[in-house]
């Protein structure tokens, strides 16, 4: 286990011990109870439905091979060196320079480029980005990102649960009741903040399987600085619930270093990955060399 799959799990567990703690404080068992039947039941539906949702909302269409055989054969190739299924390929008819894969496990995947991305990119670039995105279906960060959202919606529905019954319980007892509003401020920042960080660590992961797939991290490297360039130069209309799944963060004006940021800084994945290449001079120019 590398150290970000290690930080995942170590704040899955945070997260779950967090619950376990604002219930035991608010709402004891049966708060508990209810609060994760509710968060379950919503994120069930996203689960299972996310994906065809978000490709409607972007008005995702699905490309053939006949339509675009280049990238149907970079897609292809890849899935067969990830060891999974050819998911589905979208195109969305925009400017904005950016990609993303969604899908409940690799039975059921589906990416999704735009067409700026493929003006934006070489094939070298592209097949790197592409890469990401499939280490992100082979390693079911979709499901990770479900259970990292149930327990933070549930944290949240818990604390207002809480605030409900403190009012009634406690109408009397006003230190109580503060502290059921400091919770109710407090907990889904902290809930937030852990959910944010666990988006962080899988990004870092899907950039290093990503570029073991391809055998070329300076290819996402490269990809990623255009990406990031691109896509602040222009003001990109997308969803800030469905800005985290794009490789690069989309929205215009946003503090990519925040403790509240979905993705990681784009120089510290690019230098990680210029890390991972070990770039070395053959005597015939320079050549990447990849270490796993």
């Amino acid at each position: 286990m590398n150290m970000n799959s290690f930080k995942t799990f170590f704040l899955l567990l945070l997260m779950t011990l967090f619950f376990l703690f604002i219930g035991e404080l608010l709402g004891g068992v049966q708060g508990m109870q209810i609060a994760l039947i509710l968060a379950i039941v919503m994120n069930f539906i996203s689960y299972f439905f996310s994906d065809s949702i978000v490709l409607a909302s972007y008005k995702a269409k699905p490309v053939s091979q006949e339509q675009d055989p280049r990238l149907h054969s970079i897609v292809t190739e890849l899935a067969m060196q990830a060891k999974i299924p050819v998911p589905k390929i979208y195109k969305i008819n925009t400017n904005m320079p950016n990609a993303f894969a969604t899908g409940r496990n690799p039975q059921h995947a589906a990416v999704a480029v735009t067409e700026g991305i493929l003006r934006l990119l070489d094939d070298r670039e592209l097949r790197g980005v592409l890469a990401h995105e499939l280490a992100h279906v082979k390693n079911r960060d979709i499901l990770i990102s479900c259970i990292a959202a149930t327990l933070s919606g549930a944290i949240m529905y818990l604390v207002r649960f809480g605030l409900v019954l403190s009012r009634g319980r406690n109408s009397k007892n006003n230190s109580n009741l503060v502290i059921a509003l400091l919770l109710m401020i407090l907990a889904p920042i902290a809930a937030s903040l852990i959910q944010m960080a666990i988006s962080r660590s899988r990004e870092y992961i899907a950039d290093a399987d990503g570029a073991k797939i391809s055998g070329d991290p300076l290819a996402l490297a490269s990809a990623l600085e255009k990406l990031a360039y691109g896509n602040s130069r222009q003001q990109n209309n997308v969803s800030e619930n469905t800005a985290h799944m794009f490789i690069v963060n989309p929205l215009k004006g946003k503090d990519i270093q925040s403790l509240f940021s979905t993705h990681p800084p784009i120089d510290e994945r690019i230098k990680k990955l210029k890390e991972m290449a070990g770039v070395f001079n053959s005597g015939k120019g320079s050549t990447p060399k990849v270490i796993y």
